[in-house]
Formats: structure tokens, C-alpha cells, sequence
């Protein structure tokens, strides 16, 4: 019997060990997911009406953010993830969403003039009410029932990159 207990406690103690020096390597080759230099982290934020005008917010993370009446004019939100974020009559004009990540986003009654979102995935995204005008949306994925509907109020050329609202939507 005593010899029984003596290979199950060798038994644990080797687990024990074992799982003490996965744990060391795990942690001491953790590497932080948030911890990266310039990214700034409002996910699930109330930021209603507050003033972002001229920031650079690039690889932000806005995701489930309230951002009603909040004002972007001239920011930079390169490469964010705005996921199921509320753009609520926002004011957007001439920011840079370029390689957005915008899954869900509600940009209803929001003022994009002059926004580029080329390259930005905005699928089941709203627009409803948007001012757009000189927006750019090159090769941009968005809905196809959304892009309907902008192109009936499409117009305008983007003043940085050149191109027409109604050319970047692939309007007829």
C-alpha cells in the first residue's frame, strides 16, 4: 500500500512541475494583443459629442462605440476596427478610413464629405441620410442595396484622391 501512494505522489509532483514550467514559458513568452504603441482602444465607449477633429486615430479599435454627434472632421482612423460602432450624425468630413474595418456600423445622418474609405470592408453598414458628397469609396466592400441607395444621392470628387463619389460607388 505504501508503495502505491509513494509512485502516485511521484506521480503528481512530476505533473505539478510540469504544469509549473509550461505555465513560466507561457507567461514569459506572452506577448500583450492591446499592448502595441499608438493604439488606442474605445471599444464598447460611450463617446457621444466628443471631439476627435484633426486626430490621428490610426489602428484605433471603436468597436461598439457610441459615437453620436461625435466630431472626426480631418482624423485619421486608418486601419480601425469600427465594428457595430454608431456614427449617429457624426461629423466625418474629410476623415481617412482607408483599410477601415466596419462591419455593422451605422453611419445614419452622418456628414462623410470628403471621406475616404478606400479599401475599407463596411458590410452590412447603413448610410441612410449620409452626406456623401466627394466621398471616396474605392474598393470598398459594401452592400449592394446601401451602394443603390448613395448612388442616388451621390456627387462630388474627393479632394485628396481625385476620384468622383459616383465612379468610386461604380454608379451608372
Amino acid at each position: 500500500m505504501k508503495q502505491r501512494v509513494n509512485i502516485w505522489l511521484k506521480r503528481i509532483v512530476g505533473l505539478v512541475l510540469l504544469l509549473l514550467l509550461t505555465g513560466g514559458w507561457l507567461v514569459l513568452n506572452a506577448r500583450p494583443a492591446w499592448g502595441q504603441v499608438g493604439k488606442i482602444n474605445y471599444a464598447l465607449t460611450d463617446l457621444q459629442e466628443r471631439n476627435f477633429s484633426g486626430q490621428n486615430l490610426e489602428r484605433g479599435v471603436f468597436a461598439g462605440a457610441d459615437l453620436r454627434r461625435a466630431n472626426f472632421a480631418g482624423a485619421n482612423l486608418r486601419a480601425s476596427i469600427l465594428t457595430k460602432a454608431i456614427f449617429l450624425d457624426a461629423n466625418l468630413t474629410g476623415v481617412d478610413l482607408t483599410e477601415t474595418f466596419g462591419d455593422r456600423v451605422d453611419f445614419s445622418g452622418a456628414n462623410l464629405s470628403n471621406a475616404i474609405f478606400t479599401d475599407a470592408m463596411l458590410t452590412s453598414s447603413h448610410f441612410f441620410d449620409a452626406t456623401i458628397t466627394g466621398a471616396d469609396f474605392s474598393g470598398a466592400i459594401l452592400d449592394r442595396y446601401q451602394v443603390s441607395l448613395m448612388c442616388e444621392r451621390a456627387e462630388g470628387i474627393n479632394p485628396t484622391t481625385g476620384i468622383a463619389t459616383r465612379a468610386s460607388l461604380g454608379c451608372r
